[in-house]
């Protein structure tokens, strides 16, 4: 009883072993493509949000757009590749270490001699981490358009975030009052007046997504006013 108890123990051991191998060399194995998808997805959405839908668009993305990444002050850092940052995994570290150091993506569309600023954003809904980025127009004020996503909001509810009904609702909103005050747009519940400039309406049923929006609008496009000061002076 013993040997065959050793028996089905060994077995065991060899067929755990086995699997963790062949799991670490798939893992291996399509971490390089995975890697392009997501380079890819995260260009599709910056040519979105500047009206740049086509094949062709996708193949000149480097010549279409400049790729910086920016320090809290405004400064563009060297060495330090836009795509090659988890906003999300430094956002969280950040919660935990007050000094570690956050830098930002930041990419520059030029058109017919006016410039459009893509702003990345990282934040959290009811489910787990939402994402998305804002175009603003060159004076660094106006949003020209959104496109937003998430990896595991409620269909019907927090998901409709990335519907063209719900991002289409920023365009020409203001991130400054007439004061020239910060403000962000902000997603709440109600009835809004003619001309607001500064809300949109939140989600029906998405109480915690649409708050989640607009905690990442505000906390992450104020991180990205000191370069747009700069730029405009």
């Amino acid at each position: 009883m013993r040997s065959s108890n050793n028996y089905v123990l060994t077995f065991a051991v060899i067929m755990t072993l086995v699997a963790a191998v062949l799991l670490a060399g798939a893992a291996t194995f399509l971490k390089p493509m995975q890697d392009a998808n997501r380079k890819k997805e995260k260009q599709q959405n910056i040519l979105t949000v500047v009206g740049k839908t086509g094949e062709n668009d996708y193949k000149r993305f480097d010549e279409l757009i400049t790729s910086l990444v920016i320090d809290e002050n405004g400064s563009v850092v060297e060495g330090i590749k836009a795509f090659d940052i988890d906003l999300a995994m430094d956002k969280r570290i950040k919660a935990k270490d007050a000094s570690h150091k956050l830098n930002y993506p930041l990419y520059v569309f030029e058109e017919n001699g006016k410039k459009t600023y893509i702003l990345q954003l990282a934040g959290v809904g009811l489910w787990g981490p939402i994402w998305g980025y804002v175009a603003l127009d060159e004076d660094g004020k106006t949003i020209k358009e959104v496109v937003f996503d998430h990896k595991g909001e409620t269909p019907g509810l927090g998901a409709e975030i990335n519907t063209a009904a719900f991002e289409s609702q920023f365009q020409n909103k203001r991130i400054f009052n007439e004061n020239n005050e910060f403000v962000s747009v902000q997603v709440t519940k109600g009835a809004k007046p003619e001309g607001e400039m500064h809300k949109v309406d939140a989600i029906s049923g998405g109480t915690i997504t649409s708050n989640g929006v607009s905690n990442m609008l505000m906390e992450d496009i104020q991180f990205y006013l000191a370069y747009l000061n700069k730029s405009q002076s």
